[in-house]
């Protein structure tokens, strides 16, 4: 084993190993992010289709009750990739942004164009927050200390994330977890598995923090949370279902993938996340990732009608895989076994 102590790397250090090379994490056997000419290649060479400026979800807040117990699944989008899972009793978040701006800035950047889908003083008490990387629409220091003070939950991030969470938030419980590493809380196992993406969180600390997938083992069955992820020929969805034998949900991202030259090895897109639920023998998936920050090219309402062509075309039922807004509270059917069996690939 390789021990580089003396690296650039502001947030860890570690030994050296298939995805991290004593300085920077990288994706095994896939694709860097593109560099500064080919973003401002992509930023100023039009194609990009505007969102209104507000976007209203056809659905109220929700109010969600305190606790889903027994074998009931209750997913209800918050926005973006912001989701809140209740199961065998415990509440968790995932990827928590209530802030107005996915930015650094509090006065520019990426504006939510509609109302968080909860608000922030009608959540339920939560216990879990995953955090699956670190750009800026996944972590939300201001949230996350909000999220600290009010409800005191274990934090469940990738390695070096931890050191930016508590920078900003001390005192803030936190796990840090390397892909393969798992552990247990409140009677979930909690996985961290591999993603194709990569991280930042300005100009000088890209790939320094890991980013992950997270697989949680509950009482009510498996789910599989995906924060960005390229497609990458579908290899982490097989190794996800390789190692935890398919999963009753999968949430995944539908959402900004447009330019596909730039976008395709960070971003999915519709059809890719068709692919990769049936890849990681999903009985059922959730689409999120889309409708809320305007981040890319295409149009606000196209990540919906993509998947849904994308699910007709493999003869998919919707109700399989429902592109969430926020407010929108889904009860995840039980599986009984035949709906993993016929999420398969051809």
């Amino acid at each position: 084993m390789i021990w580089r102590r003396k690296s650039g790397n502001r947030y860890y250090q570690g030994p050296v190993g298939d995805h991290f090379d004593g300085n920077v994490f990288f994706n095994p056997g896939g694709r860097a992010p593109r560099g500064l000419a080919d973003f401002l290649r992509w930023q100023f060479g039009g194609g990009r289709v505007p969102w209104p400026a507000t976007w209203p979800s056809p659905f109220p807040q929700a109010k969600p009750d305190a606790r889903v117990e027994g074998k009931g699944l209750r997913v209800t989008m918050i926005g973006h990739a912001t989701l809140l899972i209740q199961l065998a009793g415990v509440n968790i978040l995932t990827d928590p942004v209530w802030s107005q701006r996915a930015s650094p800035f509090a006065f520019a950047g990426p504006k939510r164009v509609n109302a968080p889908g909860v608000a922030f003083e009608d959540l339920p008490r939560i216990d879990l927050v995953l955090v699956t990387h670190n750009h800026y629409d996944h972590l939300d220091v201001a949230t996350l200390a909000r999220l600290a003070r009010d409800h005191d939950p274990l934090i469940v991030t990738a390695l070096g994330n931890d050191a930016i969470i508590a920078r900003a938030v001390p005192g803030a419980r936190m796990e840090a977890l390397d892909w393969g590493q798992a552990l247990e809380a409140d009677g979930i196992t909690i996985h961290a598995e591999p993603t194709h993406h990569w991280s930042a969180r300005g100009v000088g600390d890209r790939r320094m923090a890991l980013w992950a997938s997270f697989a949680l083992v509950t009482p009510a069955g498996s789910i599989y949370h995906v924060g960005d992820t390229g497609f990458h020929e579908g290899i982490n969805y097989r190794k996800a279902a390789e190692k935890h034998g398919g999963f009753r949900l999968a949430l995944l991202p539908v959402g900004a993938y447009e330019p596909r030259w730039f976008m395709e090895a960070q971003h999915q897109n519709p059809e890719e996340a068709v692919e990769g639920m049936l890849l990681a023998r999903a009985a059922f998936a959730a689409g999120h990732h889309w409708g809320t920050f305007h981040l890319t090219n295409e149009p606000i309402d196209e990540p919906r009608e993509k998947l849904f062509e994308a699910l007709d075309a493999r003869g998919i039922a919707r109700e399989r895989f429902r592109p969430l807004q926020p407010g929108e509270s889904w009860d995840v059917p039980e599986t009984t076994g035949n709906e993993a069996c016929a999420a398969t690939s051809d």
